[in-house]
């Protein structure tokens, strides 16, 4: 592979967590029935500058029947194209400007709203309404700088519930939920760079306010490969998704691409990733003029309070708050766990109330699901049951020496099991604790010591330091 060289770049395309971005329905997807029915057919037709896009050619000779799907609470008539748009969603801008501060990019100050062509039917009005927000970004790899040539805000398509011949029936729901989309540059020259590339876009993205989970996030490769005056087309490889996978299918594409230049058979395409790393052929390659300017809204206007205002909030990388974390004291895997399962905002409320990082980590990650196990429960039932305020709670009685460490997770477990949290902190202090484990084994010889655990506790209804008691009940043993 050496011999060639690789020119590639990413595109990646993640929704957000907010409204719609044209219109002010709630995005969020649904799956009870739809409560109406819409049913259209694509035409192709000359754009403005004279010429039918070929792909919207090759769709429309199919003549396919699209049949559109809305809710009555999270579609409306800008779904349908039956109204105009609304002004752009503000909670969406300013996600994708800090996006776009995250990646170092220079933010537009006034920008114009386009339409882009679709032509799978996944558009009620056959365009898709984007915004260039920022350009001219960039991050640093261990291969050298990668350019984010834009960062643009954009409607996601409607999606398909059903697919047969001649048809597809696509859900509204998802029409309009914003989608924030990043193309590099294609300076990336290996597919190990490409990976990479890939892992530092996704932290940013995680750090701000995006939707998680399958289907938010799509991530598309383009490849071109050059060995002197053997140049290979432009390919552009949909649904690259998993990270590991990224430099398989590259390498596989690049393989793949040497043996239809050495046929003289090399063509610009979309092909689709499928999970084995290798590709498969989706339709030709988009025309690059199938952009023209949305005329129901005005110019985007970027001015310096949004800019501020996104600056006010910008989000830590995970990166720079392990750092953070680990400078407060809190170690290994207790620092993975509290950025990966998103506690870190819980965790600085906690601190403040008690200054034991490393214990408030262990309540709020390994603690809970100690106790969920313990107790029978789920995990969200013990996160409901011992709340961000119980744990408070908790943690003052600690410090006041009311409790000691090593009944934290059985009053969890107590107050998880129904006793309120009043009860469940009154632990019993026994003067002389030893004396009495001694009259109990004087008592009761013979046992051992998890049975003669067992009789302390029945005997001081728990309230007694579980740790200490052991630890005595050693003791005494000999």
């Amino acid at each position: 592979m050496e011999d060639f060289k690789i020119k590639s770049g990413l595109e990646i395309h993640q929704q957000l967590d907010t409204g719609k971005l044209f219109c002010n329905c709630p995005g969020y997807l649904r799956k009870d029935e739809p409560d109406y029915e819409v049913e259209r057919q694509l035409h192709a037709v000359a754009g403005e500058g004279g010429k039918v896009d070929v792909a919207a050619e090759h769709e429309a000779q199919k003549k396919k029947r699209f049949i559109y799907q809305g809710y009555y609470d999270n579609c409306c008539l800008v779904e349908l194209d039956e109204e105009p748009p609304y002004d752009i969603d503000e909670g969406s801008l300013k996600v994708a400007l800090q996006i776009s501060l995250l990646l170092n990019c220079e933010i537009i100050p006034y920008t114009q709203i386009m339409r882009k062509t679709v032509i799978d039917g996944s558009n009620t009005s056959g365009f898709q309404r984007t915004v260039l927000i920022a350009e001219n970004g960039y991050l640093e790899t261990s291969e050298g700088k990668v350019k984010i040539e834009s960062v643009c805000l954009e409607e996601d398509a409607a999606r398909i519930v059903d697919k047969g011949k001649g048809k597809t029936v696509y859900r509204l729901d998802r029409l309009g939920i914003p989608l924030v989309e990043i193309a590099t540059a294609p300076d990336i020259t290996s597919s190990k760079q490409a990976k990479e590339v890939a892992l530092k876009i996704g932290e940013i993205l995680r750090a701000c306010k995006v939707k998680r989970g399958l289907g938010t996030i799509r991530q598309d490769v383009n490849l071109s490969i050059k060995k002197g005056d053997d140049q290979g087309e432009r390919i552009e490889i949909k649904g690259v998704q998993d990270p590991k996978l990224i430099e398989k299918t590259l390498d596989n594409e690049v393989e793949r691409q040497k043996k239809l230049i050495a046929q003289g058979k090399s063509k610009e395409e979309v092909r689709n990733a499928l999970e084995d790393g290798s590709t498969e052929f989706l339709r030709p390659l988009p025309g690059a003029a199938r952009m023209y300017p949305e005329t129901d809204l005005p110019l985007l206007h970027i001015n310096r309070g949004l800019i501020n205002n996104a600056k006010k909030d910008l989000p830590k990388l995970s990166s720079e708050k392990k750092v953070e974390l680990e400078k407060q004291g809190v170690k290994g895997e207790l620092v993975k766990l509290l950025t990966k399962e998103d506690k870190l905002s819980e965790f600085k409320e906690l601190v403040n109330v008690c200054n034991k990082p490393n214990l408030v980590a262990k309540i709020l990650t390994v603690w809970v699901k100690d106790v969920a196990d313990n107790t029978g429960k789920n995990v969200k039932d013990v996160e409901n049951k011992v709340s961000i305020d119980v744990v408070e709670s908790i943690l003052q009685a600690l410090d006041d020496e009311k409790i000691s460490k090593s009944e934290i997770q059985q009053i969890m477990e107590e107050i998880v099991n129904g006793k309120n949290v009043e009860d469940a902190l009154d632990r019993e202090r026994v003067d002389n604790l030893e004396e009495e484990i001694r009259k109990i084994i004087k008592e009761k010889p013979g046992l051992n010591p998890n049975a003669y655990m067992g009789l302390v506790m029945k005997k001081f209804k728990g309230k007694v330091d579980g740790k200490k008691a052991m630890e005595t009940i050693n003791k005494l043993l000999g």
